[in-house]
Formats: structure tokens, C-alpha cells, sequence
């Protein structure tokens, strides 16, 4: 070994360079590395992830402890991130400026002996319709289906036709599922569904070619689909026809698929069956989508498919494509700067980042935010790298609830969601980024406990702050906006300072979801609230009511309230 150390002395000496290139090569190598375990060990986009806060952008500032003035207990603390002030602001919060990272962030029957009436008390998101025959060669519910031989429950096919837009639901051999728009079969007697489910053994599903048949409550709520297309419903035949709905084409031998694909090869997101004659269009004020009719009135056998419904002459079927709606999705910033601060203020897993999605295709300006998350950035928020003084953009994303950083905003609109599925949203965001889930253990061990106890309080007190320190505030239940998206929405864009365009608007309802939806197949399936928790959370919603109803502003929604 010492000889070997002197040749290579000797080596250096006669030739110095590439002595200190070797030595250079070696320092970078190692810099290389230090930075490498750097960046893994931390995400600096992102924000922290320590502790037991979040809110909808990196680095939110965390409401600390509770001022026991306002009747709350004292919630943990996290670790500050990114919140970005300018040399002209600086955090004056009585609150610690410290929150952790940031984002928008059952069965219905016990046995068949327990009767039909168990079935349908038990959920509200479906009722139980009886038994029926199935036949391999030609089945009852004609959509999707999913076959899960250990874990099939109830809630787990319900959620997964609901989620794609079916009516009904139905079980069979305890361990299949099948979706479809009609039940196509006769009924069976109740003792032949009598094999339990996989999952859960103290539920039925079906039987031998026997299906337990459920109508989906939850279909309401998710977009009815046919294959690629969306069912929007049955509507009266607009006055100017031709005008609302300016393409069209006689088809003897009508089906819903050859319509959707005549009007998706002509490039056009609404397809509208009239008994034998197939149109196509936009949604505009002459044909809104905003007046369904009964059904019934639509259900006129199609001449191509006798198991499809393809309107009438006064009655259309409508469908949307898959063809995007172009007139709402340019986007980009104020031409000049703006003369006021709009805060678009929202506990978090309010909606915020779906209401941003909305604000911005309904005016076709960036919203910026109190924060920087990137992967908001990629995903089309181009006024996150803003600075949120900047005036390039149309309303400013926060959680903030914080007298100082309330007032420095000039106007705000102050998105409200019942506090039991806002907690639930910003604990999947936590645990599971933006549009994932948080997993079992995560809601099984002590971190539910604990974000329940540190977050309720906030959820109080967010709205609390914001109605008493908030210069002009416009209050929106997220309920409201999903329910009367079109109405809400012009409310949201007038307090903004910009006329709303109706087509526009018509052209966002098309577009709502964007990618910010959380698919309904791992929704959990049991309640995450302890009657403590509940009794708790209660109280919180009761101290908004109140607060609402003394200016004169109308109480929560009564859906806050559990069942």
C-alpha cells in the first residue's frame, strides 16, 4: 500500500494538471450529491408536510393557537412554508404564521329475511328496488360491470355505477357487479337473492342469476353517461330549432350511438335525438339546458335500438360529446392592473381551486393566489407564480383568517362548505394530493383524531373572521354553486367587476368539473366522526348560523346539520 501511495505522489508531481482536475472532478461529484439529498429529502414546491395542518397552497400559514376569547381550544402547530409577502408586508397576525403544506385543496339491507324496509332506511344515496332475473345471454342492466370474489359490497357497487352516471345497480353471486340506465327483466322472489356479499356477509347480493337491484340516488349528483357521451336530460324543442341547434340529420334507423358520432364527427358538444332526426349544437340562451322536462315525455323507442329511448319531434334527448366547448377556455391576464384586491376566501377543502377553475373560464382571466403551489401551475393556474399585489390577475385564492391579512384585501368572496365533507376533502388532500385519498390507516390511526380537533375550530373560525374583519364580502355555500352553478356563478363573476357573458356561462356548465374532481371509487364506506366529533362540529355550525343570520345573510344549508 505505501508503495503504491509513493508512485502515484510521484505520478502527481511530474504532472500537476491532472492532479487538480482529478481533485476538481471529485469536489463536484460531491456537491452533485449533497444537493441530490437535498431536493429528496424536501420538495421545496410543495411545502411542508409536517404536522397536522393544510391548507390550499404551500407553505399556508397555520391559525396556530385559538384565541380563547373566541371560545376555542388551542390547535397544534406546524411548520411555515412558503407564504410570500412583499417588502411592503409583513405577517402583523396574532396568530403564529405557521401552517404545514398547502392545497385546495353501509350497506342497505342486513339480510333478505330483514325485509325491503331495512334496505331502504338504511341509505340515502340509493333504494332498494326488488329482485330480478339475470340471463348471461342477454342481461338485465346492459352497462358496465366489475367482478371482486373477496371484497364486493354493497356501497362498492352503488359508488361504482354512481360514479358512472348509471341508475341502478345491481348484485349477483355475491361478488358481481352491473350498471345500466333500465332495468330489462322481470321480478324474481326476494328469497332468490339470498347469497351474501363477499365484503360484508351480513348484506345480500343476488343470488343464482338473480340480481339485488338498487336506483341510484347518487346519479343525480354524477353526469348519467352512454358510453362516451353525458346524458343531459329531456327538454322541449327550443322555438328557433334550427338556429339553437344548426346541424342536423334524418336517420331512419336512429340510435343514441350514431347520433353522439355524426354530431362528435361534426365537431359539436350537444346531441340532440328527435324521434328520427338527429341535431346538433351548442348550449346558448336560445337552448339553455336549464328546463328539463319529465322523461317520460322523451321515451320514444329508437327505431335502430329497441332497449334506447330517442325523443320525439316536440321532445329532444340531449347527450354531450366528447367534443370540448371552445368558446369559455381562453384564458389570460388583466390588460391592466387592478385597481382592487378580490380575495376569493375559502376554509380549506371548500372548493377553492374548483371555484378558481370556474371563476377563470367564466370570465377568461387568471385567478392568482396568497401562496405558490407549482403542481397548480401545471395543471393551467398560470397566476400562481404571481405575486398575489401583482393586479395581473382577477381575485387572489387565501385561507387566510387573520384580521391583517383580511384587511389588506379590499373585497372578498367567502366560499362556505359544510364542514363535515370540507374536512374530509382537505384530510384526502393531505394525505393524498389534490384530487387522491387518504388510505386506511391514515383514517383508522390517530391522525383523523387529531385533524379533526386542530381543524373543526378553524373552520368556525375562518368564517367568523372573514364576516367581521371582510370590507365587502359575498358569501357562497359550496352546496349552492354545485346545485345552481349558472346563478351562483353570475353572483361570483358580478362582485369581480366583469359582465357575464351567457353563452359563456353556458359554456362553463359543460365544462364544471375540469380536473379537480375526486373519483367516487374509494370513498369511504363508514362514517369517520365519532359522536363526540359530531357533537363538536355541531356547535361550530350553529355559531356560523348565527353569525349569518345577523347580517342579514341567509343560515347554513340545512344539509350541514347530520342526519
Amino acid at each position: 500500500m505505501a508503495k503504491l501511495l509513493v508512485k502515484l505522489q510521484r505520478y502527481f508531481r511530474r504532472k500537476p494538471v491532472r492532479f487538480f482536475t482529478l481533485l476538481a472532478l471529485y469536489l463536484a461529484a460531491g456537491s452533485l450529491v449533497f444537493l441530490h439529498s437535498g431536493f429528496a429529502g424536501e420538495p421545496t414546491v410543495t411545502g411542508s408536510q409536517h404536522g397536522p395542518g393544510a391548507g390550499e397552497g404551500p407553505g399556508l400559514p397555520y391559525l396556530g393557537v385559538m384565541q380563547l376569547s373566541r371560545g376555542f381550544k388551542a390547535a397544534a402547530t406546524m411548520p411555515e412554508g412558503g407564504r410570500r409577502h412583499g417588502p411592503w408586508f409583513k405577517s402583523t397576525s396574532k396568530e403564529p404564521a405557521e401552517r404545514g403544506k398547502a392545497g385546495d385543496y353501509g350497506s342497505t339491507q342486513s339480510r333478505v329475511l330483514r325485509g325491503r324496509s331495512g334496505r331502504e332506511k338504511e341509505e340515502d344515496r340509493a333504494r332498494y328496488v326488488g329482485c330480478y332475473v339475470d340471463n348471461t345471454r342477454r342481461r338485465t342492466l346492459r352497462g358496465v360491470s366489475f367482478f371482486d370474489y373477496k371484497k364486493m359490497t354493497v356501497f362498492r357497487c352503488q359508488d361504482n355505477c354512481a360514479e358512472r352516471g348509471y341508475l341502478y345497480a345491481g348484485l349477483e353471486f355475491g361478488a358481481e357487479c352491473y350498471c345500466g340506465h333500465k332495468v330489462q327483466a322481470s321480478n324474481a322472489s326476494e328469497s332468490e337473492c339470498n347469497m351474501e356479499c363477499k365484503g360484508e356477509r351480513s348484506n345480500t347480493c343476488g343470488g343464482v342469476n338473480r340480481l339485488s337491484i338498487y336506483r341510484l340516488e347518487l346519479a343525480q349528483e354524477s353526469a348519467r353517461r352512454y358510453g362516451s357521451a353525458i346524458f343531459r336530460g329531456c327538454f322541449r324543442r327550443p322555438d328557433n330549432v334550427s338556429i339553437a341547434l344548426p346541424v342536423s340529420q334524418l336517420m331512419l334507423n336512429m340510435s343514441v350511438d350514431k347520433c353522439v358520432d355524426f354530431c362528435t364527427e361534426k365537431e359539436y358538444p350537444l346531441s340532440a335525438l328527435a324521434g328520427t332526426a338527429c341535431r346538433c349544437g351548442f348550449p346558448t340562451t336560445l337552448f339553455t339546458l336549464h328546463e328539463r322536462e319529465d322523461e317520460q315525455l322523451c321515451a320514444q323507442k329508437c327505431a335502430g335500438e329497441e332497449f334506447e329511448s330517442c325523443g320525439t319531434a316536440e321532445y329532444l334527448l340531449v347527450y354531450q360529446t366528447q367534443v370540448q366547448d371552445n368558446r369559455c377556455m381562453d384564458r389570460r391576464f388583466l390588460p391592466t392592473r387592478a385597481k382592487q384586491l378580490v380575495a376569493l376566501a375559502s376554509f380549506p377543502g371548500a372548493g377553492n381551486t374548483w371555484a378558481r377553475h370556474l371563476i377563470e373560464l367564466a370570465t377568461g382571466f387568471y385567478t392568482g393566489s396568497y401562496y405558490f403551489d407549482g403542481s397548480l401551475y401545471n395543471k393551467g393556474f398560470k397566476g400562481e407564480r404571481d405575486h398575489w399585489r401583482s393586479g395581473r390577475t382577477i381575485c387572489i385564492k387565501t385561507h387566510e383568517s387573520g384580521q391583517k391579512e383580511i384587511e389588506s384585501f379590499d373585497s372578498a368572496i367567502l366560499l362556505i362548505r359544510n364542514p363535515y365533507k370540507a374536512l374530509m376533502a382537505e384530510f384526502n388532500r393531505k394525505y393524498g394530493g389534490h384530487i387522491g385519498f387518504a388510505a386506511h390507516a391514515h383514517w383508522k390511526g390517530k391522525e383523523w383524531p387529531e385533524f379533526v380537533a386542530n381543524y373543526a375550530p378553524w373552520w368556525a373560525t375562518h368564517t367568523l373572521d372573514w364576516l367581521r374583519y371582510g370590507k365587502k364580502v359575498l358569501v357562497v355555500h359550496f352546496e349552492d354553486l354545485k346545485r345552481d352553478l349558472f346563478v351562483q356563478l353570475q353572483r361570483m363573476v358580478g362582485l369581480l367587476g366583469i359582465t357575464a357573458c351567457e353563452d359563456r356561462l353556458l359554456c362553463v356548465e359543460g365544462q364544471k368539473d375540469g380536473n379537480f374532481k375526486r373519483s367516487g371509487l374509494r370513498k369511504l364506506e363508514y362514517d369517520p366522526y365519532t359522536p363526540e366529533m359530531r357533537k363538536m362540529i355541531s356547535g361550530y355550525i350553529k355559531m356560523v348560523d348565527t353569525a349569518l343570520k345577523l347580517r342579514n345573510l341567509s343560515g347554513v344549508p340545512d344539509d350541514y346539520y347530520p342526519r
